[in-house]
């Protein structure tokens, strides 16, 4: 029969419970309280060494525009010129036409008018009177009737400007 080995390490033999068998006649130093000292590997507030961390990539350098931007830019500009250029080709509509100014008809599908020179070859009406205000055929027809030499009318009705020329050929 065996006998069951000795509580404890069955490999210190001889040796005092608690003692470091390998730190024969040094004093052992005390450990550390709870929590021990931040600057000591291995204690809270200290990261471990060679800890699996993913590798932080370098940060790219920012560009100055993205794609995005220049193509909203190119949007806006777009558009500004569009209408701009709309604005510069509807000074010669009749809204900005005087008394003493000529007319051409701006397209043959089209009913609006377009100020071009009297001494143009294109000139087909020339402006007696300028009335501001709403006029249906009926009242424009009357209220030209009482210009002399006026042997027509335009009238301009809808969003904008409203107004009646009284014309007569050129």
């Amino acid at each position: 029969m065996t006998t069951p080995p000795p509580q404890g390490n069955p490999f210190a033999q001889g040796q005092p419970q608690g003692q470091n068998p390998y730190a024969q006649g040094q004093p052992q130093a005390p450990y550390p309280p709870q929590g021990g000292y931040p600057q000591q590997p291995g204690q809270p507030g200290f990261p471990q060494q060679g800890a699996p961390y993913a590798p932080v990539p370098p940060e790219q350098p920012r560009r100055r525009f993205s794609f995005k931007t220049i193509k909203n830019v190119a949007i806006v500009i777009a558009v500004l010129t569009a209408v701009i250029g709309g604005w510069i080709a509807s000074r010669d509509d009749a809204d900005q036409a005087a008394v003493g100014d000529c007319l051409k008809s701006a397209s043959s599908s089209s009913d609006r008018m377009e100020v071009v020179d009297c001494t143009s070859s294109e000139a087909e009406v020339k402006v007696l009177k300028k009335v501001p205000g709403h006029y249906t055929e009926l009242t424009a027809e009357t209220e030209c009737r009482k210009v002399d030499e006026a042997t027509g009318f335009y009238a301009e009705t809808g969003d904008g400007e409203e107004f009646l020329l009284c014309l007569t050929e050129v």
